[in-house]
């Protein structure tokens, strides 16, 4: 039996609608979040979307009562720091039961500047307003990489120093997958794998 039967997901973009697609496979209840100036794009029949100011807590929260959720799955850009803390902040008046950041990247546990600084800043706050949250560390996306390696701009790859160095990168398809599959995982799974308070590196 699933550990948990609703979920929301925060932002319809790139990360967004491939994770509300791996939840509506599952059959499970999903409702998207969308900025009330954004226009949902290719969401999935079945699934409602919510118009609503993300740094209105009252307003997200009741959204979160209305649907009844469990999880709330933030794909939000990581750089509106002051929108997360709002999310969280409705999760917390909702009584939400697991809260998924925005981290999708590199590892930002022990961070203090820049982007993964905020990322790390979030998780800390998570945890003082006491909200369970899981973290997941994907790496890159794969999909970047013909940006990053310069081949949109030249077609061809630079590779810097002697192209022998590690890089772990993941498909935007399978972080949906793995959201999916850890925050819809059975209670008995859930029993031997801490999800709640907790983050993975894929």
């Amino acid at each position: 039996m699933s550990a948990y039967k609703s979920f929301a997901v925060v932002g319809g973009g790139l990360v967004g609608l491939p994770v509300v697609r791996a939840l509506v496979a599952k059959k499970v209840s999903v409702v998207l979040l969308s900025r009330p100036e954004s226009s949902a794009k290719n969401v999935p029949p079945g699934v409602q979307v919510e118009k609503v100011d993300y740094n209105n807590v009252a307003a997200t929260a009741a959204i979160f009562r209305k649907h009844k959720v469990d999880v709330v799955l933030s794909t939000v850009a990581t750089t509106a720091a002051g929108t997360l803390t709002s999310l969280v902040d409705a999760a917390k008046l909702a009584e939400i039961k697991l809260f998924v950041p925005s981290e999708y990247g590199l590892p930002t546990d022990g961070q203090t500047e820049g982007a993964l600084g905020d990322k790390n800043k979030l998780a800390a706050y998570l945890k003082d307003v006491g909200v369970p949250s899981t973290r997941i560390f994907t790496g890159m996306f794969i999909e970047f990489i013909p940006w990053i390696s310069g081949y949109t701009d030249n077609g061809k790859i630079t590779i810097v120093g002697n192209g022998e160095a590690p890089l772990s990168c993941t498909a935007v398809e399978d972080i949906a997958g793995i959201e999916e599959e850890y925050t819809s995982a059975s209670t008995s799974t859930l029993t031997s794998f801490k999800l709640q308070n907790s983050l993975h590196t894929y």
